[in-house]
C-alpha cells in the first residue's frame, strides 16, 4: 500500500507533464480527471488567493479523511503545523512566480490514538483560463494509518525544481541566416596584347602551335585574340 499512494505523486506528474506537451505550463482547462484516475483520491488543485496562500478548490477524498472534514475552500497550509507555514508559504512562491514544479515531504508525529505517518506532496504549476500562472495540479499521499484526526504535518525537505531553464532547452534552435548572395555581373572584355608576348586565350595559357607559311612564303600570323568572359565584383566600394 505504501508504495501505491507514492507511486500516486508519480503518476500526477507524469499526466501534468504529458498535458504539459513542451510548453512552460499546461492550462486548467487541460486537466482531464479520467487521465489520473488511479490517483484521484490523492489529487488536488489549488488557487493562488495572495502571495503564499492558495486555497483547494478540489480535492481528493483522502485529503479530507486526513483532516476529519471537508477540505475544499481551506487553504493548503491547513495540513501543517504553525511552525512550518512559513516553508509552506516559500514552496507556494515557487510554484507560482518562477514557475517551478516543487515536491514537499512532510511528516505527522504520533500521540495518542495518532501513529507516526509520514507524507509527500508535490506542486505542479498551470494557468488559469485568463492566461496567469495562478492554478496548480497537487497530489498528496501518505503511508500508515491515519489515526484520530485532525493530522498536521511538518515539512521536513522541499524539492524546487524551476521550469524556465527545462522550457528553453526545448526549444528549437534559431536556423543559421545565409550571407546575402553577391551580385556578378558578366561582361565582354577584349584583351590588348602585350609587347613581346602573347595574349593568354581561354583553355590554354599560352598558343604553342607554330607558324604557318603561305605559298608566297610570307608568315601568317594567327587571328588575334577571341573575347573572353570574366566575372567582376560589382558591391565592391
Amino acid at each position: 500500500m505504501t508504495a501505491s499512494k507514492f507511486n500516486a505523486v508519480q503518476e500526477v506528474e507524469a499526466y501534468w507533464e504529458a498535458i504539459r506537451a513542451g510548453r512552460l505550463v499546461p492550462r486548467r482547462a487541460d486537466i482531464d480527471p479520467r487521465g489520473i484516475e488511479r490517483a484521484l483520491e490523492f489529487a488536488f488543485v489549488l488557487e493562488r488567493v495572495a502571495p503564499g496562500i492558495a486555497r483547494l478548490r478540489i480535492a481528493g477524498s483522502h485529503l479530507s479523511d486526513l483532516m476529519g472534514m471537508e477540505v475544499r475552500g481551506m487553504p493548503v497550509s491547513s495540513f501543517v503545523t504553525p511552525q512550518s507555514r512559513n516553508r509552506m508559504g516559500d514552496a507556494l512562491e515557487q510554484v507560482f512566480d518562477s514557475p517551478a514544479k516543487v515536491t514537499v515531504d512532510l511528516e505527522s508525529e504520533g500521540g495518542l490514538g495518532k501513529p507516526t505517518i509520514t507524507g509527500r506532496m508535490i506542486l505542479l504549476p498551470m494557468k488559469s483560463d485568463l492566461g496567469d500562472i495562478s492554478r496548480a495540479l497537487g497530489c498528496f499521499a501518505t503511508t500508515g494509518e491515519i489515526g484520530r484526526t485532525p493530522r498536521r504535518f511538518e515539512v521536513t525537505d522541499t524539492h524546487v525544481r524551476p521550469l524556465l531553464g527545462d522550457f528553453m532547452a526545448k526549444q528549437p534552435e534559431p536556423q543559421e541566416t545565409r550571407p546575402a548572395r553577391r551580385k556578378e555581373q558578366i561582361v565582354t572584355e577584349t584583351p590588348q596584347p602585350h609587347h613581346g608576348s602573347r595574349v593568354p586565350e581561354p583553355g590554354d595559357a599560352f598558343d604553342r602551335a607554330p607558324r604557318k607559311a603561305t605559298a608566297t612564303g610570307a608568315v601568317r600570323m594567327k587571328p588575334g585574340p577571341r573575347p573572353y568572359l570574366s566575372v567582376v565584383d560589382t558591391d565592391r566600394d
